[in-house]
């Protein structure tokens, strides 16, 4: 299994709106990085739920449900989407400013590449990221 990030701006796209829809395809992506990770994503994998802007924070998890296909929100073929459902919201959400004062985390991808949407976290990452979070 792999582990990801996606980075959803609250008033566009919330977790209590992701939530309440209790399934959605990850729509929007127009970077070909962001794309790539798409695509590399497998069902079962997980997926931390990132908000943007308001709050900046992992809020919660979700799971690849179907791996990527066509973006139906566009006629162009170089865009992808894949299908996450919601598994659970964190204890404690995990502020950017909390990722980036830890050493164990400076190499995460969220540092480096912020504006990037979709990420690829280590699997060091997700467990510390976990801790912090309060997860066993």
């Amino acid at each position: 299994m792999a582990y990801w990030l996606v980075k959803s701006e609250p008033f566009k796209y919330s977790w209590d709106q992701f939530i309440k829809d209790k399934k959605t395809f990850w729509d929007g992506v127009r970077n070909y990085g962001a794309r790539n990770n798409l695509k590399a994503m497998k069902k079962g994998d997980e997926v931390f739920f990132y908000h943007s802007n308001e709050g900046v924070e992992i809020i919660g998890i979700a799971k690849v449900v179907k791996e990527y296909y066509q973006d139906p929100t566009t006629d162009e073929e170089a865009w992808v989407v894949v299908d996450l459902k919601p598994l659970k919201k964190l204890k404690n959400p995990v502020t950017l400013a909390q990722i980036k004062s830890d050493k164990r985390l400076a190499n995460m991808d969220l540092v480096r590449l912020g504006r990037l949407s979709v990420q690829t976290v280590k699997e060091n990452e997700w467990k510390t990221v976990l801790e912090l979070a309060g997860e066993k």
